[in-house]
């Protein structure tokens, strides 16, 4: 029975992929076991971790869900000088979409559900308030 999801990234240097992270979570990491690693818990049951070691290249995309797109996309413009992040669409699929990359290298994504209701039906699971 599979029930967590761990996902790591690596950075060439662990102080500015940490600082970058933060930057990304608006947070510092809920664990730091030794000084090469640091980890997110993400949502329930959802972690990332980001180790300095060697690059991957090719990684990803992880990707993580929000509430406004756009909103996300401006503010890492501005805060982590991201240069590349296109929003797309499709009339079949429920998302919208954005890939960008790390100074390292690992791609990242987000999306935004396009039906309000369900992305609060989501959130609500993942927060447990989900009426039996």
């Amino acid at each position: 029975m599979v029930f967590e999801v761990t996902t790591q990234v690596r950075v060439s240097n662990i102080e500015e992929g940490q600082k970058w992270y933060e930057t990304l979570f608006h947070r510092k990491p809920d664990f730091i076991p030794h000084d090469d690693f640091v980890e997110w818990k993400l949502i329930p049951g959802c972690w990332l971790q980001v180790a300095e070691g060697t690059l991957t290249e090719g990684n990803g995309p992880l990707r993580l869900g929000v509430t406004n797109i756009e909103a996300e996309r401006e503010r890492l413009i501005k805060e982590l000088q991201i240069d590349y992040f296109e929003i797309h669409s499709r009339p079949e699929v429920p998302v919208r979409w954005g890939t960008f990359s790390d100074p390292w290298g690992n791609l990242i994504g987000f999306y935004e559900y396009l039906d309000k209701a369900e992305e609060q039906k989501q959130i609500n699971t993942i927060l447990g308030n989900v009426e039996a």
